[in-house]
């Protein structure tokens, strides 16, 4: 279900008066001025702001996430969206209330249009270091990924981004008392990225938050998932991504397209699912993990294309 506009102006009201960390005053014009979101979404269709849970922020458009945690030393960003949608993903910033130009790091779930392509844009306007693990950091900063890229042959490119700052798995970035820890989660890209950190609200009432990465195993006609000679490791790689996702400390699930966990179902005075789930992670990795033997069983059944 998707929330008509004028209830999406009442979201951000309802957090207002539920005294949300960190957040100055808002007004609901922006949200009401936002159409609802239609059924079948483009990458750039402008949605209202959203409150996750305390410091916690949907930021994005209908149909792909960018998440704003906040603090009084600076802001976070995870994924940018297509570069088309960077102006309605800062003006959702502005109607929360808060400067884009307090956003200190931007971060990445994988290197791929639809979630780099605004973070060249959006790093320039705000004045943040780019912060993603290896090998997204390289295809962030050259714009494309390379053939370890299940989906090279069919994803475009995107305006490259200079001096990314490079983060290793298991490894903490710290903003003031933000701590946002990544953990490599690669299969959909050789870069994925899952991001982890906890949202207290001023009730003091926390929640462990994970930003999981897609974990479908799309690919162009040539790649094969099967096939270790051409690709070193990456399937063995992405198994251990998945059992990462299911491992993880989880009570709200996200991820970088906001309809794989019916985020917008889960937050609102509307919301028709629970934001609180413990077993959310693992039945998303585990959806992952089928999706992936599925894949696996297709390429058996298939001879390999001729190269």
């Amino acid at each position: 279900m998707r929330l008509p506009a004028a209830l999406l102006a009442a979201s951000i009201a309802s957090a207002l008066l539920a005294g949300c960390a960190n957040a100055p005053q808002r007004s609901g014009a922006h949200a009401a001025a936002i159409a609802p979101c239609p059924a079948k979404p483009k990458w750039d269709d402008p949605t209202a702001p959203r409150h996750i849970h305390g410091n916690t922020w949907y930021v994005g458009t209908c149909s792909i996430s960018a998440i704003l945690i906040t603090s009084e030393a600076g802001h976070i960003l995870i994924d940018g969206a297509i570069d088309s949608a960077v102006p309605g993903i800062e003006a959702n910033i502005r109607a929360l209330g808060f400067d884009p130009g307090q956003v200190r790091y931007i971060l990445n779930s994988h290197e791929h249009i639809d979630h780099a392509g605004g973070i060249a844009r959006l790093a320039r306007d705000t004045g943040a270091r780019v912060v993603a693990r290896e090998p997204a950091a390289t295809a962030l900063e050259r714009g494309k990924g390379d053939r370890g890229d299940p989906q090279f042959l069919t994803v475009a490119g995107f305006s490259p981004v200079p001096s990314v700052q490079r983060i290793g798995d298991g490894d903490a970035l710290r903003l003031g008392a933000l701590e946002l820890t990544a953990h490599a989660t690669p299969g959909h890209t050789p870069g994925g990225t899952s991001w982890t950190w906890r949202s207290c609200d001023e009730a003091g009432q926390c929640r462990a938050v994970v930003y999981a990465d897609s974990l479908t195993p799309f690919s162009d006609k040539v790649y094969r998932y099967s096939d270790d000679a051409a690709h070193p490791g990456a399937l063995a790689a992405y198994r251990r991504g998945i059992e990462t996702v299911a491992a993880l400390p989880c009570e709200i699930l996200l991820t970088p397209h906001p309809g794989a966990s019916d985020l917008f179902e889960r937050i609102g005075p509307q919301a028709s699912k629970p934001l609180v789930d413990t077993g959310a992670c693992r039945a998303y990795a585990a959806v992952g993990a089928a999706k992936l033997d599925a894949r696996l069983e297709q390429e058996r059944a298939q001879p390999a294309p001729a190269h």
